[in-house]
């Protein structure tokens, strides 16, 4: 296992509950968070201290996205509610109720979001009416994550059926189905920075790696942790993957080799002691962010 220098900048404890969501916020030194309680916080990773408490939302929230042009917050939460937040005119916020059961992710992609549901649809909204477009049942199954691939103009869909769909972004055509891609529900996705390969994690706590340019051809898989994979996270530059996992641990990969380099564990560097339920590796110094159902957030310094 290759050295890396891991180093906790700072432990988070404002939420009163489980955290679910991560995401980037109007600034890359700020992020978003999402909690159990319905809080969504704003954090200044330069003075990480104290979160402002940017909105409250009904249930908990399980999917964020920030909208930096509109300031516009969306968020998903567990009952199937879509939550517009206008940081400029509270008067325009607005609580939809559309999806059956959770809202596990939201995404830009182009001009318009989507959005993923525990009822296996995918729906398209429109920004400026902050109406349903189009909607798609995919599966009869959860819809968990999604990754975006800019280069093919493809998305990539993870289902609790065992499958990724890839789509294309467009016309929503499912391009390909890959079957049985984990012996459980798929969790996490994310595509490289070229778009070339792209990496799943699933409740088998299995991380795989697919051949984008060779039909999504499976390249690697490996027994990641020792229970489910919550998320995946990229590094900045690309260079290694993180993922998070309800064993309590973070580990960090080389993007290109796929080997493990480092574990992130409880004891030995100060942890989480619960469940890690979702990554955001921002571009401000480069720093890995981590959530959990300990109600912590922990800022982590990852250096070679």
């Amino acid at each position: 296992m290759s050295k890396l220098t891991i180093r906790k900048i700072n432990q988070l404890t404002g939420h009163k509950a489980s955290i679910f969501a991560l995401n980037t916020a109007e600034k890359p030194q700020y992020f978003l968070s999402g909690g159990g309680e319905g809080w969504i916080v704003r954090w200044d990773l330069a003075d990480p201290e104290i979160g402002n408490l940017l909105a409250q939302a009904e249930g908990n929230i399980y999917s964020l996205l920030m909208l930096e042009k509109e300031q516009i917050i969306i968020a998903g939460n567990m009952e199937g509610g879509i939550h517009w937040i206008d940081l400029l005119d509270t008067q325009n916020n607005r609580d939809i109720l559309h999806h059956k059961k959770g809202v596990y992710d939201i995404r830009k992609v182009g001009d318009y979001v989507i959005t993923l549901g525990g009822s296996g649809l995918l729906t398209k909204w429109s920004i400026s009416e902050r109406r349903t477009l189009e909607s798609l049942q995919l599966s009869n199954q959860s819809l968990r994550a999604s990754a975006y691939c800019e280069p093919r103009n493809e998305l990539a869909i993870a289902a609790s059926d065992n499958n990724i769909y890839i789509l294309d972004a467009t016309t929503w055509q499912i391009k390909k189905t890959i079957q049985g891609a984990h012996d459980n529900s798929v969790f996490s996705l994310h595509f490289s920075l070229k778009g070339d390969r792209l990496w799943s994690g699933g409740r088998d706590a299995h991380l795989r790696v697919w051949l984008v340019e060779e039909g999504y051809k499976a390249i690697s898989a490996v027994p990641g942790h020792w229970f489910t994979i919550n998320d995946i996270a990229v590094h900045p530059e690309g260079k290694w993957v993180a993922t998070a996992s309800r064993d309590k641990t973070i580990k960090i990969w080389d993007a290109y080799s796929f080997e493990l380099l480092k574990v992130i564990e409880t004891i030995r560097d100060g942890g989480h002691i619960n469940s890690v339920n979702a990554l955001y590796w921002s571009s401000y110094n480069n720093y890995l962010i981590s959530c959990s159902d300990d109600r912590s957030i922990i800022i982590w310094e990852i250096e070679q």
